[in-house]
């Protein structure tokens, strides 16, 4: 999608009006390859730190390792940045991917050693019953692919699912951010999507009211803006 000077990013477009080609009908190959150039953007433009630094407010030396669970968990690579922030402090945890996309497990699995032990599942988050109770939710990047009802349904789930908390690392919408994708030559894919992706992300209003839709109060939950480009929500219990 060419740059437009024109482009109104004052509110949060449908991805029902405006659609992402990786979310059609595209081949192993091009999926593949579109996560793993996501996967150099979350690197260069700090993508992982949110989350991350979320996650610092685990202790470690845990009795029994946590659970968390990746809702649209794509390729894994943020799973995999888990794992080695966990083992780095001695904190033990199981891990688990899920994601509706049936390429998602695949790549996932192509790219993630055996001995890091992740799970990676294809289904419905919110239909998904484990053997182990969730502790914690994450999910990057998925929310800016969800209609509104969908987002105010994936709140719920998530609290009324995770035991410890839950963390939705995602998009801040401006104009700045999506002119990032057009310097870069990342897949052909990315470089589509990504300034549709920002069109269809978020500001501090737009996760106020989806809060408030989802009967989740404001005062128990943070909306925090990371430089660059992402804004993000996170409750612990």
């Amino acid at each position: 999608m060419p740059f437009s000077e024109q482009i109104d990013f004052s509110q949060r477009v449908s991805p029902r009006e405006l659609p992402e080609l990786m979310d059609g009908n595209c081949s192993y190959e091009d999926f593949r390859d579109c996560l793993r150039s996501l996967r150099s953007v979350n690197r260069w433009l700090l993508g992982y730190r949110p989350t991350l630094t979320w996650l610092k407010q685990l202790l470690p030396g845990r009795p029994d390792p946590i659970h968390i669970v990746d809702v649209g968990c794509g390729g894994g690579d943020l799973l995999r940045q888990i794992a080695g922030w966990a083992r780095r402090r001695g904190i033990a945890v199981q891990l688990t991917g899920i994601d509706l996309n049936p390429y998602a497990a695949r790549a996932a699995a192509e790219s993630t050693p055996e001995e890091l032990g992740i799970t990676w599942v294809t289904g419905d988050a919110m239909t998904y019953r484990p053997e182990k109770t969730i502790d914690i939710v994450v999910s990057s990047l998925l929310a800016h692919h969800l209609e509104d009802e969908e987002i105010v349904a994936l709140l719920r789930w998530m609290e009324a699912t995770a035991e410890v908390g839950w963390f939705i690392n995602d998009l801040e919408r401006s104009e700045w951010s999506s002119r990032m994708f057009v310097w870069v030559r990342w897949h052909w894919l990315v470089r589509h999507d990504g300034p549709v992706s920002f069109r269809r992300a978020f500001r501090k209003e737009d996760w106020l009211r989806l809060l408030v839709a989802a009967k989740i109060p404001l005062g128990t939950a943070t909306v925090e803006r990371w430089r660059p480009g992402r804004l993000c929500v996170g409750r612990w219990k």
